[in-house]
């Protein structure tokens, strides 16, 4: 049997996830002292309320190696693969405790993906990955399908402040007053090397949804597959990028709230899309 494996950067609560029946791992969230499972013991509202209110800025954990051992041994004992689907490379080092723990189950039936992104983007990789297994791929075609799938899925979205980018050490704090001040809302998206890039910046918010779709327009965008309207914290502005992204005839068919893979990083009122490309 094959199974799907993601960690909590996907956006799926391990809820979600055993519904869908995929293994999960959680990454590691510390807060005001306290330490927490991604998607298991804090739940996205209060990881936001925690974010904005809190006196500490949260820093993220990967999991251990040990994690994805205790689940690849077990995959080995029962006689199945799995297709582990990660957060980026360059983002995290949860990929790179999985391979170490590949190497410590040395188990031929493990086929690792480092994402390069993060987000509802693994969570589409999954889903296409678990309908190529449910097709009667093998594991190893189902990972090589999955990693060229990977190309053609992206995210983009508008920050809707600059404060957790300061506070992350991202930006400096004189950049990041000035563009508050300026009310500067940057566009951004997961690159090919699996970072985070600014593909754009504009003034004010309706300026900003405006850039987002002339982006849309210039792609090819794949009917076949579901688009997800993203957000961080209060739906307000996603609710109202969704109505312009109705009135411009691209639907989507969920809205996927963020975590804190990501979360930490773009705070609150950011929201965006996922959508995949034709080939």
């Amino acid at each position: 049997m094959i199974k799907i494996l993601v960690d909590s950067s996907s956006d799926l609560t391990k809820e979600e996830a055993e519904e869908k029946g995929y293994l999960f791992v959680p990454i590691g969230i510390s807060l005001e002292g306290k330490e927490y499972e991604d998607g298991v013991d804090l739940t996205k509202d209060e990881f936001y309320d925690l974010l904005v209110n809190g006196e500490t800025f949260p820093k993220t954990s990967q999991p251990s190696p040990q994690v994805f051992l205790d689940l690849f041994e077990q995959a080995k004992k029962d006689g199945d693969e799995i297709v582990a689907i990660l957060l980026s490379s360059a983002l995290s080092g949860t990929y790179q405790s999985a391979v170490l723990a590949r190497q410590m189950a040395d188990y031929e039936g493990i086929h690792l993906i480092d994402s390069l992104t993060a987000t509802g983007v693994i969570r589409v990789l999954a889903d296409y990955a678990k309908g190529l297994a449910d097709q009667g791929r093998s594991a190893a075609e189902v990972a090589a399908l999955t990693e060229v799938f990977r190309s053609r899925v992206h995210v983009i979205a508008m920050m809707d402040t600059l404060e957790f980018l300061q506070k992350g050490g991202r930006i400096g704090k004189a950049a990041a007053m000035l563009g508050e001040l300026a009310r500067l809302k940057p566009l951004i998206t997961l690159t090919e090397e699996g970072g985070v890039g600014v593909i754009g910046k504009t003034i004010g918010k309706n300026k900003a949804m405006s850039a987002m779709l002339k982006w849309l327009d210039e792609r090819r965008l794949d009917e076949e597959f579901p688009r997800y309207s993203v957000f961080t914290s209060g739906t307000e502005n996603c609710g109202q990028f969704e109505e312009k992204l109705a009135k411009h005839g691209i639907t989507t068919v969920g809205r996927l709230q963020l975590g804190a893979a990501i979360g930490t990083h773009i705070g609150p009122g950011a929201f965006g899309i996922v959508y995949v490309e034709k080939a």
